[in-house]
């Protein structure tokens, strides 16, 4: 058995007005907690994570795994939605991560994850990680570690890389990153957000992370050898959403998956 993951942290974001200050902290912090766990870590940051890069990275863990392995992927970026053209999408809209060069039209969607993480062979575990935004409030939890001012969201609104005529085509009604993402494959799915929700990129002491990354990454301190993914997902929930960050953490797969221990 072997534990590989990929961790995908994308600030900067050319050609548009949707730069980022936490995804690099956020794919770094994930590699150091992984490696600790005993993964073979690759990272991928900015300008490196191109739709090529990530494609090639993901299919290189997909095709270099046999029975028994554990693969994780986090990203750490915006999100965005494009017209659906296969019909699959109640709401007309295909949801997509945004590599470093979306501002060329370059996006990965959920159908392309999907036909990614279908190709693993049987017995491979997959979890995925996504703090970005899937696009009220209750107070849990503190925020002593959350700076004052404004955090800002995680999606990429069409209209700041999409031209004009393919963004007429779509509908008018708020579309989100979570409902593809849901599909995309794998065993589990934790996510920063509802699907009509944002991800919150934001600061905690003076360094940018993402909220739910630093949440998670801070309760993973908490949890008693042995714990599971459901475990965890709950001390998360300790924290987000509230007042300040009105998000609230998800996380999709069967009851066994959710009982997976952590990491293994």
């Amino acid at each position: 058995m072997s534990k590989r993951a990929l961790t995908i942290g994308i600030n900067d974001y050319p050609g548009t007005d949707g730069d980022l200050s936490g995804c690099i902290n956020d794919a770094q912090d994930w590699a150091a907690v992984l490696g600790g766990k005993g993964y073979a870590v690759t990272t991928l940051l900015d300008e490196a994570a191109t739709r090529e890069a990530m494609v090639d990275r993901i299919g290189d863990l997909i095709a270099g795994s046999v029975k028994g392995d554990s693969l994780i992927i986090t990203y750490s970026g915006h999100g965005t939605w494009v017209p659906d053209r296969s019909g699959d999408e109640a709401d007309g809209r295909d949801e997509a991560l945004c590599p470093h060069d979306i501002g060329d039209g370059q996006i990965l969607l959920d159908d392309d994850l999907r036909g990614l993480l279908d190709q693993r062979p049987a017995g491979v575990r997959v979890v995925l990680v996504s703090d970005s935004c899937h696009s009220g409030s209750v107070t849990r939890g503190d925020e002593v570690d959350l700076d004052p001012g404004l955090p800002r969201a995680r999606f990429l609104p069409p209209a700041s890389w999409m031209s004009l005529s393919a963004l007429a085509a779509t509908r008018s009604r708020p579309s989100a990153l979570m409902g593809g993402m849901t599909r995309a494959g794998g065993d589990l799915l934790l996510a920063g957000c509802r699907d009509t929700e944002f991800s919150w990129d934001t600061q905690f002491r003076g360094r940018p992370n993402g909220a739910f990354t630093y949440y998670a990454i801070k309760t993973l301190h908490t949890l008693l050898p042995g714990a599971s993914y459901q475990q965890w997902f709950r001390a998360i929930s300790h924290y987000l959403p509230s007042t300040r960050l009105p998000q609230t953490p998800q996380i999709f797969g069967s009851r066994t998956a959710r009982h997976f221990e952590l990491f293994s």
